[in-house]
């Protein structure tokens, strides 16, 4: 399946470029950088001097995805990503499988 706006939750995030556009903590907001971890409950964003951990049920996230020459940016409520990721990746979205 590509990877497109519709999928991006049922994809691997790790590797993906990604920035905190909302939070409940305004600390949080900006923070950008690529994802180099992901739990049940947080990505960890590798920014400038360290890695973040945001937590996913809390925020809105802007992540960056690569189409061919350009980049497309899709707003995600990190709520629709508060899964174990493999149980994420197999289970969210609708199959003709199921």
């Amino acid at each position: 399946m590509p990877l497109t706006p519709e999928t991006l939750p049922r994809h691997e995030l790790v590797g993906l470029t990604v920035e905190v556009v909302s939070a409940s903590n305004p600390d949080l907001v900006g923070i950008a950088g690529d994802v180099v971890l992901e739990t049940t409950k947080t990505l960890g964003v590798e920014g400038d001097t360290r890695v973040f951990h945001v937590p996913k049920a809390d925020a809105t996230f802007e992540f960056a995805i690569p189409r061919g020459d350009r980049t497309q940016m899709v707003t995600v409520e990190g709520s629709k990503l508060v899964a174990r990721p493999a149980r994420r990746t197999e289970q969210t979205g609708d199959s003709q499988w199921r």
